[in-house]
């Protein structure tokens, strides 16, 4: 596991998944604050190693007039804001070059977006920032096909790279994602479970993306079955007026039960 890659990751000794959790968008202070300081609670209770998510901008809309964030400068300083206050590291996407060297001066860990991660120049900014590179699995691409991916960071001189599975686009409206993928991607570099994108229903006639989150905890179990390395999944303590993806994400009060219920699924794997 490369988790010793983060300083301030809190270690535990009973061979946990981890834990990728936040809004979908920084929409302000206030609520990135409110959501760290109930998931840490529930992380801390049940030993998960943690690292808080948000993205600073929201660059892949379906509209134009969809909200996009705050402010860069503003939103990264939120992100540090929550790390220094409790003490965990912070996740954030990026679109462009120029962002890998900017985000990296707040948050301990960047994402590339799924649409993104074929976009060479970008992964290997990414890598060059020495922060830990998280690389969404394109919804178009072969679970196979990440080792080249993963590849690009470690031949840009860095070996700290995740995968995240969100699912692979299954006609237009839907995605699935296929199981048989994890054992595969592990070979490469840890690999995490994306259970509120995988959940999207992308491309609806609105221009609003839908989702399924009753199925929440339907993949987030599959995949501690699977053995995924970690989980992530976007929470909101009111996703109904969330400004991203509302309609896939977790509400924060389901959060502490499914992470119970995941920690002991995740022992009976573990005693195989």
């Amino acid at each position: 596991m490369q988790l010793d890659v983060i300083p301030q990751i809190k270690h535990t000794k009973s061979d946990n998944f981890f834990l990728l959790a936040g809004p979908c968008a920084i929409e302000g202070e206030d609520m990135a604050l409110r959501i760290a300081e109930r998931v840490v609670e529930i992380t801390d209770k049940l030993e998960i190693p943690y690292v808080f998510k948000g993205s600073f901008k929201k660059a892949n809309r379906s509209r134009i007039d969809s909200f996009t964030g705050i402010g860069d400068e503003k939103a990264l300083k939120i992100l540090r804001r929550v790390s220094e206050t409790f003490k965990v590291p912070t996740v954030t996407d990026i679109h462009e070059v120029s962002d890998a060297s900017k985000a990296a001066e707040y948050v301990d860990v960047l994402q590339i977006p799924a649409f993104l991660v074929r976009q060479t120049d970008l992964v290997v900014a990414a890598a060059k920032t020495g922060k830990v590179v998280n690389l969404k699995k394109g919804q178009f691409m072969s679970p196979e096909s990440m080792q080249h991916a993963v590849r690009k960071v470690s031949d840009s001189g860095s070996d700290k790279a995740w995968i995240t599975d969100r699912g692979t686009m299954f006609g237009y409206q839907d995605m699935v994602v296929d199981f048989r993928g994890i054992p595969t991607m592990k070979q490469y570099a840890p690999v995490v479970l994306d259970v509120t994108h995988s959940l999207q229903q992308p491309n609806q006639s609105s221009g609003v993306t839908g989702g399924r989150p009753a199925l929440i905890g339907t993949m987030a179990r599959a995949g501690i079955a699977a053995g995924v390395d970690g989980l992530f999944m976007e929470t909101h303590f009111d996703p109904a007026n969330a400004k991203s993806d509302g309609a896939n994400m977790l509400d924060l009060s389901l959060l502490e039960k499914l992470l119970t219920d995941l920690v002991t699924l995740r022992k009976a794997v573990n005693s195989l």
